[in-house]
């Protein structure tokens, strides 16, 4: 299985049964790597990512973010917690972030640094450029109910997104 495919997720909102949902979808399709837009807001929702390399920006609603970090790294000294993501992957550049800070998303995109710029927040699927980068939010696996329940399946490598609707 290509390891430039990965698996987006955002404000989970402790529904584990659509994130439970999710993550059997990205197993059966080889999926090894998350990044998770933020807003899981609890550890005992985090702790279904185990077995996963997860990158994961915080949301506004994670006040546990220190605990959550110290969780991650136990599973996997590979996985990674913060505000923001900037890195490689898949042969990509990535930035990641919730997406709650006013302009922080668009201010990624326009730097011209990355092909990619995951978020959340907004509850609502997107797929756009914004000059070099293509911006994608997954949409949300709960709280507010905005539009269907989804998430996202990329191939770094092939430029490919596909929303997996949940419901």
């Amino acid at each position: 299985m290509s390891n430039s495919l990965i698996g987006v997720l955002s404000d989970t909102h402790n529904n584990t049964a659509n994130l439970r949902a999710a993550l059997a979808i990205f197993e059966q399709r080889g999926v090894r790597t998350l990044i998770h837009c933020g807003d899981v807001t609890t550890l005992a929702t985090l702790e279904w990512l185990a077995g996963f390399r997860v990158i994961y920006v915080y949301g506004n609603g994670d006040y546990a973010s220190g605990e959550m970090r110290d969780m991650l790294l136990r599973y996997d000294p590979a996985n990674s917690a913060g505000p923001v993501f900037e890195g490689e992957l898949g042969g990509a550049q990535i930035a990641a972030a919730h997406g709650h800070y006013p302009g922080s998303v668009e201010e990624l995109a326009r730097s011209g640094g990355y092909d990619y710029v995951f978020h959340g927040h907004t509850h609502q699927r997107r797929d756009e450029r914004i000059g070099r980068a293509r911006v994608i939010n997954p949409g949300a696996l709960g709280g507010l109910h905005r539009q269907e329940r989804s998430a996202c399946l990329v191939d770094l490598a092939a430029g490919q997104v596909e929303f997996v609707l949940l419901e």
